[in-house]
């Protein structure tokens, strides 16, 4: 499931015109599934591990890291000093299963968070009828 979700979240992001780099992570914060687009910045790479994980640990208190880049009045991505793999930055989704968050994907390259963000539901839309 989680390489369909990447998968899933690529294909779109080429559909928007952008190469991005898709991280899923399980509900430990561990790597499940990892895929980089061709013609992605190297940045692009632990960008897309910190939305996912963003989205993962701050997910009982925002909808999204997008949601907690709005709270924190971010645009440029800064981390958190204080916890360690935290940006404000969108691109990041959790993945719920039943009420619980179980994993989450963060997707890096596309121009703009918000970009990011659509790749990153559209990965998880494309196994909706696995989670409910």
């Amino acid at each position: 499931m989680a390489e369909a979700i990447a998968r899933a979240a690529i294909v779109r992001c080429r559909q928007m015109g952008f190469r991005t780099t898709i991280t899923v992570l399980d509900s430990a914060g561990l790597m499940k599934a990892f895929l980089r687009d061709e013609g992605t910045g190297p940045h692009t790479i632990g960008l897309s591990r910190a939305k996912a994980y963003t989205a993962l640990t701050l997910a009982s208190r925002f909808a999204t890291s997008g949601a907690f880049a709005t709270a924190r009045n971010s645009t440029l991505g800064s981390p958190m000093s204080n916890v360690e793999g935290v940006v404000g930055v969108a691109g990041g989704v959790p993945i719920s299963y039943h009420d619980e968050v179980i994993g989450a994907v963060g997707s890096s390259g596309a121009v703009g968070g918000d970009k990011d963000e659509i790749c990153s539901n559209a990965g998880i839309a494309a196994v909706a009828d696995k989670l409910k």
